[in-house]
């Protein structure tokens, strides 16, 4: 009786470090050199303490591809051409409740953004293709709403592509910024 315990107990020690993993057997890919983040509005939603009743009304995940010293729209990014709103999987929007923009009414839930960079005027592209990379797959059928917006040309760049949210009466502001550039999108809800 007394080998078998000795026996079994061997063969749940060996077990054991058997099924032990090294970081050598799992290979992580590298820190993405354009990094993902997200922005909600109100911008203080996801810091809600207990008691506060703030919730989310549009939550935005996107990549920050950063200028690195090159010229932006124009160049990297064409003119005229679908762009995906950032680096990496095309960005998500999501709306908690139903919003409307450019007088097109959106129901809630999870769509995608893109953009269509021009030097005096972008087209902010709301898509109903969620999960893709970059805008190789876009698809202009799948498109809810397009709307047009004016440039601003900036004094001093941003290295990051940036998104934020300020608020305006019904609604928001998306404010998009990248290189010497920054345009806005209004949201209503």
């Amino acid at each position: 009786m007394k080998n078998i315990f000795i026996v079994v107990f061997a063969l749940v020690c060996f077990s054991v470090k058997a099924q032990e993993i090294t970081s050598a057997d799992v290979k992580f890919p590298p820190a993405d050199p354009s990094p993902a983040d997200i922005v909600y509005y109100p911008l203080n939603a996801p810091k809600a303490k207990n008691g506060d009743v703030t919730t989310p009304i549009i939550k935005i995940v996107y990549s920050r591809p950063q200028k690195k010293g090159r010229d932006i729209f124009g160049v990297l990014e064409q003119y005229g051409r679908v762009w995906r709103f950032g680096a990496n999987e095309s960005t998500e929007i999501r709306f908690f409740k139903k919003v409307s923009i450019g007088g097109k009414k959106i129901k809630s839930g999870a769509y995608s953004l893109f953009a269509i960079p021009n030097q005096d005027n972008w087209t902010i592209i709301v898509n109903k293709q969620i999960d893709r990379w970059g805008a190789f797959t876009y698809d202009q059928s799948k498109d809810v709403v397009r709307v047009n917006v004016p440039v601003k040309t900036l004094t001093k760049p941003i290295e990051y592509f940036s998104l934020t949210f300020t608020t305006k009466e019904k609604g928001a502001n998306l404010i998009i910024g990248w290189d010497k550039t920054q345009v806005e999108l209004p949201i209503s809800f």
